[in-house]
């Protein structure tokens, strides 16, 4: 699609959120989950196969490059400031013969092509060098849209304390909205960043992040997220 077929889209959709807005206060939708105290960075595949050019997966690169990976460099920079949990989630399969009598791909590769995202090509699954783990950052590998769903992740932050998670990441369609969706239902606020998530698909974001905005979690700007991490260096410094 042209710039100007984007823009036109832009602003269809943002008439009809008007209109829903409207709908959904007046019966009591788009509450606030609101900050809680203790929060957890979950970065949904921002590994090669998303973010870089000439996969299958790949996403909105002009997005990627000037927004969410400056994005997530700065909410990276502020969790590290202040020693917060930080997880780095990718996806990859180990068996990947689609025609395998058995295989870790369940039957999403009847869907979409996950077969090329293969174990044994690590660069595929690694997270993007520009916002790579540092050391005392997990990486937590999944098989399916959401990062909860047959994982480790609920129980890790739990047993961090954890009752906040900022998610980030792609696509706003499938990964990250599961990775929402399935955060609020295991008891954790979820929080997405809107400059920090992207598509592969124009228009996506956008109805994506109103939709959760209404129903799963609270959008919030990156600036928004670093001034409520860097409140919490005050508040724990005037605790002390």
């Amino acid at each position: 699609m042209s710039d100007i077929n984007n823009r036109e889209l832009d602003r269809m959709l943002q008439a009809a959120f008007d209109a829903s807005t409207k709908l959904y206060q007046e019966r009591g939708f788009q509450r606030r989950v609101g900050f809680g105290k203790r929060p957890a960075l979950v970065s949904v595949d921002l590994a090669n196969a998303w973010t870089r050019p000439g996969n299958p997966f790949t996403c909105d690169q002009e997005k990627m490059d000037n927004e969410i990976i400056p994005g997530m460099q700065r909410l990276l920079k502020a969790f590290r400031a202040q020693n917060l949990p930080v997880v780095h989630v990718t996806t990859a399969y180990e068996i990947t013969d689609r025609n395998a009598p058995f295989t870790d791909m369940g039957l999403w590769h009847d869907k979409i092509p996950v077969d090329v995202v293969d174990l044994a090509d690590k660069d595929l699954w690694a997270i993007d060098s520009r916002i790579a783990p540092v050391k005392g950052e997990y990486t937590l590998l999944k098989k399916r849209a959401s990062s909860f769903h047959g994982t480790e992740l609920a129980g890790i932050l739990r047993a961090n304390n954890v009752d906040t998670i900022l998610v980030t990441g792609v696509t706003a369609c499938a990964c990250v909205r599961q990775t929402i969706c399935d955060g609020i239902a295991d008891g954790f606020r979820p929080i997405a960043v809107r400059e920090c998530i992207g598509d592969r698909v124009p228009g996506a974001v956008a109805w994506n992040l109103f939709d959760i905005d209404a129903k799963f979690g609270d959008v919030k700007s990156v600036d928004e997220c670093v001034d409520y991490i860097d409140g919490l260096a005050a508040l724990n410094t005037a605790a002390e």
